[in-house]
């Protein structure tokens, strides 16, 4: 399998440990990485609040991108999942597509409409399938029980995203079994980490977090694992501020998605990044123990 790799903003900067782990399961399983380094942000929360159609051009244009190439695009954000998605829903609008086609046709890009986008965890549970990648499991992450976290962008708008339901969706579920862990359901795990209003009412944000960590542990979660960067930030980055929103410590360690399947997967702890989270994820892998098998 190939495709064209979109990693967003995070996981370039801020969150490298994300890039890290999602190459280490791709490669682990096969699918072929192909990097565009003309890809631009997806400019969520900025360009797409202040200029929807320049927001559709924007993103038009990484999807051309991978279209000239013949290849869908793999995603590993949830934002950056929810606006690439959303533009090719608002190109079917015959006037978004003309100013579109206007903006894009003085630089020489055209955008036929054909590039499927694809966030790794439809990637791993539809496209590889959970049982190929339970056959492919040598540390079982048994007894440790984890908690998804979906965020907002990954499941909703609902009608627009056509995937599982906002409120009980169960992909992730479905995957922490195949690798052996205890999934964890809980009402947070759909509800929103915060992080849209982070810079705007942190203390608003740092509460929401807080609350959602807090639900996770009361049923009985060790950690928690999240599709989305940007509510590892609320989640691991800025649970500090989240503990003192709530008003007592949260200790609580937080996955990326690919670093649960590369622990499962036989990968160590360095190999996905893992030293450099904020709340220490030692606990939680010292739960799981070393691969059973080669």
């Amino acid at each position: 399998m190939r495709l064209a790799y979109y990693p967003g903003c995070v996981a370039q900067e801020s969150g490298k440990e994300l890039d890290m782990a999602t190459r280490w399961v791709c490669r682990a399983l096969g699918i072929e990485l192909v990097a565009f380094p003309s890809f631009s942000c997806c400019g969520s929360g900025f360009v797409d609040e202040a200029n929807e159609v320049l927001n559709v051009a924007l993103n038009a244009r990484n999807l051309a991108i991978a279209e000239k190439a013949g290849l869908d695009l793999l995603t590993i954000c949830s934002t950056c999942q929810g606006m690439l998605t959303l533009a090719n829903v608002r190109l079917a609008d015959p006037k978004v597509k003309a100013r579109v086609d206007a903006a894009l046709g003085p630089l020489g890009i055209h955008y036929g409409g054909s590039t499927k986008v694809k966030h790794l965890l439809r990637v791993l549970t539809e496209d590889i399938g959970v049982e190929a990648i339970r056959a492919k499991v040598v540390r079982p992450l048994a007894g440790l029980k984890v908690g998804a976290f979906y965020g907002c962008h990954l499941l909703r708008p609902s009608d627009e995203m056509q995937w599982q339901t906002g409120e009980e969706p169960h992909a992730f579920e479905d995957l922490l079994t195949a690798v052996g862990a205890d999934p964890v359901y809980y009402r947070g795990r759909v509800m929103c980490c915060g992080f849209p209003i982070q810079f705007v009412k942190p203390e608003t944000a740092s509460r929401i977090a807080g609350r959602q960590i807090e639900d996770a542990k009361a049923h009985g979660a060790d950690a928690m694992a999240t599709p989305c960067p940007l509510c590892h930030i609320s989640l691991d980055a800025y649970q500090n501020q989240a503990a003192k929103a709530v008003g007592h410590r949260l200790d609580m360690p937080v996955f990326h998605l690919p670093q649960v399947v590369g622990l499962a997967l036989g990968a160590t702890p360095e190999e996905l990044g893992l030293p450099r989270h904020l709340v220490p994820t030692d606990p939680a892998v010292a739960k799981i123990g070393r691969p059973v098998r080669a």
